[in-house]
C-alpha cells in the first residue's frame, strides 16, 4: 500500500503480517480521490473499518485537517499507528480502537464530518443481519455530515441477494444517493445529506477496470 497524491506522496504504509486486511486497490482509491477533488482539503474525516489506514491517510496526505480512524482488531490498529508515527501526523490524526457499528465510533465522528469512509468486510455486507447493522450505522453518520459533505461505503459487486438474485437496496434514510461507480468486483457509493445538494440517486456508473480486464 502507498499514498498516491499529496504530501505523503509516495510513501509506502506498512501492513500487518497476516493479511488482515483487504485494502482498496490503488487505481479505485485515485479513482474514489478524483470523485472527491477539492473536497479533502481542510475537511474533518472519520475512517471506519479503517485498517492500516490506507483511505484515512491518502485524505490526510491531500489536506484533510483531521482524520479519526475507527479500527477493532488491536493488531491491525498497532500497524495504524506505525504508519501515523512513520508520517509524523500523529497531531491530526486520532485512532479508536473499537467497533465501527458501535456507540464509541458515532461518538469519535467529528461533528460536522465533510468525508466518511466506511469499508467493511465483505461477509458482513453479504449478511442480512450484518448489513442492517452497517446501514443503520451509516445512517446515523450521514447526519453527521455537514450540507456539501460526502459519505463513501464500499461493497462487493455484483451486490445481490443470493437466493432471488435480486438487486439488494443501498438506500440510506435521510441521505440522497447512492451514487455508485463500479470497479469489477467491487464497488463505491456515494452518499450526500437529503437537505444537501445530491449525487445523482440510484446510478450506477461503470468505471475502467483497475485490474486492467474486461
Amino acid at each position: 500500500m502507498r499514498i498516491i497524491a499529496g504530501e505523503f506522496r509516495s510513501r509506502v504504509l506498512a501492513s500487518p503480517p497476516d493479511d488482515l486486511t483487504r485494502p482498496m486497490p490503488d487505481r479505485v482509491k485515485e479513482s474514489v480521490f478524483q470523485l472527491l477533488r477539492g473536497h479533502c482539503e481542510g475537511a474533518p474525516v472519520l475512517d471506519l473499518f479503517a485498517g492500516t489506514g490506507n483511505i484515512g491517510l491518502e485524505a490526510l496526505s491531500r489536506g484533510a485537517s483531521e482524520v479519526v480512524f475507527v479500527e477493532k482488531r488491536r493488531e491491525v490498529a498497532e500497524t495504524l499507528r506505525e504508519n501515523i508515527d512513520a508520517l509524523r501526523a500523529r497531531d491530526r490524526c486520532r485512532v479508536v480502537v473499537g467497533d465501527a457499528l458501535g456507540p464509541s465510533a458515532l461518538a469519535a465522528c467529528p461533528r460536522p464530518a465533510h468525508l466518511v469512509f466506511a469499508d467493511p468486510p465483505y461477509p458482513m455486507m453479504e449478511d442480512v443481519r450484518q448489513r442492517a447493522r452497517v446501514m443503520s450505522q451509516f445512517a446515523r453518520l450521514v447526519a453527521c455530515l455537514d450540507d456539501a459533505g460526502f459519505a463513501v461505503l464500499r461493497s462487493p459487486w455484483p451486490f445481490r441477494d443470493p437466493e432471488t438474485g435480486g438487486a439488494i437496496s443501498l438506500a440510506v434514510p435521510g441521505a440522497r444517493g447512492p451514487e455508485t461507480h463500479v470497479y469489477r468486483h467491487t464497488a463505491v457509493h456515494l452518499y450526500m445529506k437529503a437537505e444537501g445538494p445530491a449525487p445523482s440517486e440510484a446510478t450506477a456508473r461503470f468505471e475502467p477496470d483497475p485490474d486492467g480486464g474486461a
